[in-house]
């Protein structure tokens, strides 16, 4: 699957594609929204970084506990309830009056649930495409999320200054809502991937079977600390420049949709390997270039070009994809995702705790740094992990094409 025309011509994948819009759509307008709503009642860049990205680090809890039911649980009754309680959260966030302690509180439970809504969402497109569109597939996700980000944080500003923060909590609720339906009508009604019941220790045991292996646990460290660590770093937009943290966001959000249609429909494979690498270096080096606290021009150019490194998460999830048994695959990408989403929450927190006792270019530049620090000592292994899984590759498109031979040669039945 090579084109956006049989992407979509894809039963499923419309409404499927919809519904991911609307909850990233979603928790763009309403994060920024209560960062912004956090950092205006407290003055603290730690509490404002951890009021949009706090409820990342929750997703461990759902990761170590709830994973296995992504696999057990029928797609579409999941997809819809966990929109739903996304939504409903959301909306009570917007209570006036509500103390802080219960707002983060009240991001705790859905940051949990976002694990095996990851695990959810993801196997269901495993599912809706064949493995060989997956990449395609989640590009074009990649790219929704990047365009809803663009977007949702614009709206969001204009929200905000026209309304209030809570009033723009409310326009977040709202989006969740619209994704719930979307999935409860467009989605058809699947059985679960996988039988048994679903626990903490089955979580535990897949867990531990996927992190079994060097290459994938070298593929998963690669798609979370990196990626976790400059996160860090766009969690302090608010407080680097408060009156132009929506810009920052949206041409954050742009390089990233420009790398994913780079990556994921321009770049032939052979290059996609070659620029791997340096994809990777790319998404930390140029924030470096925030130290000075150059004019707004230059910021902007310097985060839009760092985003395009993301991209290289495509990559590595390919990867992994490849090096991973069909029937864990659900729960190797909610792994991966719940993994990821947490590692931003790490970052953020320590960007955050980082610009309290510095200031926030000071805290972006030595998270950059330890980003590029992480690559850097992942390179070997990761260039391990890629042969092996071009290994793996090949040996399955010979399986198949060894059975379709056989089945081509088999005697007509009765």
């Amino acid at each position: 699957m090579r084109t956006y025309r049989e992407l979509f011509g894809t039963p499923e994948f419309t409404p499927f594609f919809l519904t991911s819009s609307f909850q990233v759509a979603g928790q763009t307008v309403s994060g920024l929204a209560l960062g912004t709503l956090i950092y205006d009642r407290t003055g603290s860049p730690l509490l404002s970084a951890l009021g949009m990205f706090g409820p990342s680090l929750a997703q461990v809890v759902g990761a170590a506990a709830l994973l296995s039911a992504a696999d057990r649980l029928p797609p579409r009754a999941a997809t819809v309830g966990l929109a739903l309680v996304f939504g409903a959260a959301t909306a009570v966030q917007a209570l006036p009056g509500l103390p802080l302690w219960a707002a983060f509180a009240l991001l705790l439970g859905p940051g949990t649930l976002a694990a095996l809504g990851g695990g959810v969402r993801y196997g269901l497109l495993n599912e809706i495409l064949s493995r060989e569109g997956y990449l395609l597939g989640r590009s074009v996700l990649n790219m929704s999320a990047g365009t809803m980000q663009i977007c949702g944080f614009g709206l969001g500003g204009v929200l905000i200054a026209t309304l209030s923060p809570r009033g723009t909590l409310l326009a977040g609720a709202a989006l969740y809502f619209a994704a719930a339906v979307v999935a409860r009508r467009g989605l058809v009604r699947r059985a679960p991937r996988a039988t048994g019941r679903p626990s903490v220790a089955e979580t535990w045991r897949t867990n531990a079977l996927l992190w079994s292996s060097k290459h994938r646990r070298t593929v998963f460290v690669a798609l979370w600390v990196p990626n976790g660590l400059i996160v860090g770093c766009e969690s302090l937009f608010v407080p680097y420049d408060p009156g132009h943290a929506g810009p920052l966001f949206a041409f954050a959000a742009f390089g990233m949709l420009v790398g994913d249609v780079l990556t994921g429909r321009l770049l032939p494979r052979r290059w996609r390997e070659r620029l791997a690498g340096t994809l990777r270096l790319l998404l930390a080096v140029p924030y470096l270039v925030l130290l000075p606290r150059p004019g707004l021009p230059l910021a902007l150019a310097a985060v839009a070009l760092a985003s395009v490194g993301f991209s290289a998460g495509l990559l590595l999830q390919e990867q992994l994809m490849a090096l991973t048994p069909e029937e864990l695959s659900g729960h190797a990408l909610g792994l991966h995702s719940s993994g990821m989403l947490t590692m931003q929450g790490v970052g953020a927190a320590l960007a955050g705790g980082t610009a309290q006792l510095t200031s926030a270019p000071v805290a972006m530049a030595a998270m950059a740094t330890a980003s590029v620090a992480v690559t850097l000592a992942l390179a070997p292994g990761l260039r391990s992990a890629a042969q092996a899984s071009r290994s793996t590759a090949a040996a399955t498109r010979s399986s198949v094409a060894v059975s379709a031979t056989r089945t081509k040669r088999s005697p007509a039945g009765p």
